[in-house]
């Protein structure tokens, strides 16, 4: 028996059975259930197509109500955090890369260490700043909005914690890429009077295609599954404003009363469906323009 042979699986196997039992099967099961009528405690039952339609053509139902609701929320929450997680990210790490920059490794620490506080951690912090009796806003500046409550203040505290946590794992992505750019490119194009502006578009974005193509993509996906935020920030409101697709999702799964699992696997599908899509035309698009 070649040893040298079945190697390769010794490395691959764990993650491979890792994938099948906690991604793929649950995936195929979520499908299937989707299909079906279930409350979690019975055996599914076979409905067909019956929750999709439902879901997507009913107005008269709640669930048609929800799904739409939910989906317009988690659109608002992608068109508006991730530009931000993108742009920011990405001109920090320029900032960073600047000679005149001191301790560089320092700043990418602290700008790092809030992606490693979990979601329930950092909700916990931000929701005490922006408290009008005790937190920095009400003391310090004065201000009596009660932010979870009101809007457009919902949807900015659940950006701000959003970016505040999300900023640094891009950021090193962007600075590992541009660490690896000649230095040679830059300095020829300063010499040539080449400014900073000129410099970032014409040799900083092409030389880092595929990693702003990769973050674009899963920071996409990842806004697209937003859950934590909106659940421990505004719970929701007010009046079901920052309710996102996830949160009907785990609402109907698992929430108070019977389960209706069923349905709540024709949501995810359909949300994963919308992803799918989505990634597909990004990855398209900006592979194209960057040919």
């Amino acid at each position: 028996m070649n040893k040298k042979l079945f190697a390769p699986f010794f490395f691959v196997g764990p993650h491979l059975i890792l994938f099948l039992i906690f991604i793929l099967i649950p995936t195929i099961y979520g499908i299937y259930a989707s299909f079906t009528q279930w409350n979690l405690m019975n055996d599914p039952v076979w409905i067909g197509l019956a929750n999709y339609k439902t879901i997507l053509f009913d107005s008269s139902s709640t669930f048609h109500t929800q799904f739409f609701n939910g989906l317009k929320n988690t659109l608002l929450f992608v068109v508006i955090s991730v530009p931000l997680l993108i742009v920011i990210p990405l001109l920090v790490a320029v900032a960073l890369e600047h000679k005149q920059v001191k301790l560089k490794g320092v700043i990418q620490s602290i700008i790092y260490i809030p992606g490693l506080i979990s979601i329930s951690a950092a909700a916990l912090i931000w929701l005490l700043i922006f408290n009008k009796q005790l937190g920095i806003t009400g003391n310090v500046f004065h201000s009596q909005v009660a932010w979870a409550a009101t809007q457009p203040y919902a949807w900015i505290i659940i950006f701000v914690i959003t970016v505040w946590g999300g900023v640094g794992g891009n950021m090193i992505i962007y600075r590992a890429s541009i660490a690896g750019v000649s230095k040679e490119l830059y300095e020829a194009a300063e010499i040539d009077g080449a400014g900073s502006v000129r410099r970032f578009f014409s040799i900083t974005l092409p030389s880092i295609n595929f990693p702003l193509i990769y973050t674009f993509v899963m920071t996409t996906a990842g806004a697209f599954n937003v859950f934590g935020q909106p659940l421990m920030m505004t719970d929701g409101g007010p009046r079901q404003s920052t309710h996102v697709l996830m949160m009907y999702i785990r609402q109907l799964a698992f929430g108070q009363g019977e389960s209706i699992a069923g349905m709540a696997s024709a949501m995810a599908v359909l949300l994963g469906l919308v992803i799918l899509v989505i990634s597909a035309l990004q990855y398209y698009v900006m592979n194209r323009n960057t040919r």
